[in-house]
C-alpha cells in the first residue's frame, strides 16, 4: 500500500519501452508534479497490465539530482565571475508581476555569485496609458514617440517615479541593493536632439524631445557596481544644455553595454527568440553570428518587429560586447537557464 503522501499515475509499457530500456532510469513530468527520476524498481504493475509510476508532490520532493544542477552551473559561474552584464527589460514583461519577480530574483542571484548586473528599462505601454489619463493621445512616427514638453513630463513621471522606483524596491525585497539612475545623474548619459525624421511621402517630422545617445560616461556605473549596487537606468538622457531627452531603451542598453565593456547584453522580451520558421515557436535558433544577420533578414527569417531587436544586439556585438541574447522573459527564471545551463532557452548572437 502506498503512503498517503504519494500519488501513482498509469503509464503504458509501450511508452516505457520507447524511452529505450526498462532497465534504466527515466524521467517524467505530471502536473502539478516536479520532474522525478525513477528507477525500474519504483514501477508497479497493475491488474490491467499497465505500469504505475510513483511520484512525490512538490512539497514532499527533497532532492532531484540537485548536485548535478549545481555542478553544471559551476563552469559558467567561474567564467562569468566579476563580469558586467546589461539587461534590457520592456513594458510587456514588466506588466506581469510574476514574471517581473522572477526577473529580479535572477538578477539578485547573479549579483551574489559575483556578476555585476545593470538593468535598463523601458515603459512605452505605461507612458501611453498615463497620457490617456491626462487626455493626450500617443503619436508615433517610424516607431518613435512624438514627445512634446508635456509628454516628456509624463514620461519622466512614469519612468522615474513609477517603474524605476518599483524595480529598485523589488531588488531590495529580494535581498539586493538597487539604485535608480537616469542620464542626468552625474550627466553619465548624454544625448543630442534627434534630427527631424524623414518618412516616405511625408514632410520631415520633428519628434520633439527625443534624443540619440551621444556618450556614456561609465564612471558612476563602475562606482555603483563596484560597491555591490545594481544600477537601474531609466532611458531619460541629458543634452549639453541640461535639457532632458527621451531615448529608446534598446539604444540606451546597447550604448551602456559597449561603454561598460559588458560581457553580455540581454534583451528580455515576450518572444522565445529568433525563429527559423517565424510561425513555429519550437523552431528557435539557439545561436548565430552577427555576420549572418543580413542574410537572415533577406530570407525573412528575421522580419517585422524582430528586426530592430536583433539589429540592436548585432550592433553591440560588432562594437565589442562578447555576446548578446534575446530571451523570453515569460519563461520562469529564463536568465538563469540561459546563463547557467548547457542548453539555454533563447537566441545567442556572437561576433564570429
Amino acid at each position: 500500500m502506498l503512503p498517503s503522501s504519494f500519488a501513482s499515475f498509469p503509464i503504458s509499457a509501450s511508452s516505457l519501452l520507447s524511452r529505450g530500456s526498462m532497465t534504466s532510469a527515466f524521467s517524467c513530468q505530471v502536473e502539478p508534479l516536479t520532474m522525478v527520476l525513477l528507477d525500474p524498481n519504483e514501477l508497479i504493475k497493475t491488474d490491467n497490465n499497465q505500469f504505475c509510476i510513483i511520484a512525490l508532490p512538490r512539497y514532499d520532493l527533497v532532492t532531484v539530482k540537485r548536485e548535478q544542477i549545481l555542478i553544471e552551473a559551476l563552469p559558467y559561474i567561474r567564467e562569468f565571475y566579476d563580469s558586467i552584464m546589461v539587461f534590457k527589460i520592456g513594458g510587456s514583461i514588466m506588466s506581469d508581476r510574476t514574471v517581473l519577480e522572477d526577473f529580479i530574483q535572477d538578477v539578485v542571484l547573479l549579483r551574489y555569485i559575483g556578476i555585476h548586473p545593470i538593468i535598463v528599462h523601458g515603459g512605452g505601454p505605461e507612458i501611453s496609458q498615463a497620457m490617456e489619463k491626462f487626455g493626450k493621445k500617443a503619436e508615433f512616427v517610424g516607431g518613435l514617440r512624438v514627445t512634446d514638453k508635456e509628454t516628456l513630463g509624463i514620461a519622466r513621471m512614469v519612468l522615474l517615479g513609477d517603474i524605476n522606483a518599483e524595480l529598485v524596491n523589488l531588488i531590495g525585497k529580494h535581498g539586493g541593493k538597487g539604485i535608480g539612475l537616469s542620464g542626468q545623474d552625474g550627466m553619465f548619459l548624454k544625448a543630442r536632439k534627434k534630427a527631424p525624421l524623414k518618412m516616405e511621402g511625408m514632410e520631415p517630422v520633428d519628434l520633439g524631445f527625443v534624443g540619440d545617445v551621444e556618450k556614456v560616461d561609465p564612471e558612476i556605473l563602475m562606482i555603483m557596481a563596484g560597491k555591490g549596487y545594481i544600477p537601474v537606468i531609466s532611458p531619460i538622457a541629458a543634452d549639453n544644455q541640461g535639457n532632458n531627452l527621451n531615448v529608446n531603451a534598446d539604444t540606451v542598453a546597447g550604448a551602456v553595454a559597449v561603454a561598460m565593456r559588458a560581457k553580455k547584453l540581454f534583451s528580455i522580451t515576450d518572444v522565445e527568440g529568433v525563429r527559423l520558421n517565424p510561425d513555429d515557436p519550437s523552431s528557435v535558433i539557439s545561436e548565430f553570428s552577427a555576420s549572418d544577420f543580413d542574410r537572415l533578414v533577406a530570407e525573412k527569417v528575421i522580419r517585422g518587429g524582430m528586426i530592430p531587436k536583433v539589429e540592436a544586439c548585432v550592433r553591440v556585438v560588432r562594437d565589442g560586447v562578447e555576446k548578446a541574447h534575446i530571451i523570453d522573459g515569460r519563461k520562469h527564471h529564463a536568465i538563469l537557464l540561459e546563463l547557467l545551463t548547457d542548453q539555454g532557452v533563447g537566441t545567442m548572437i556572437k561576433r564570429i
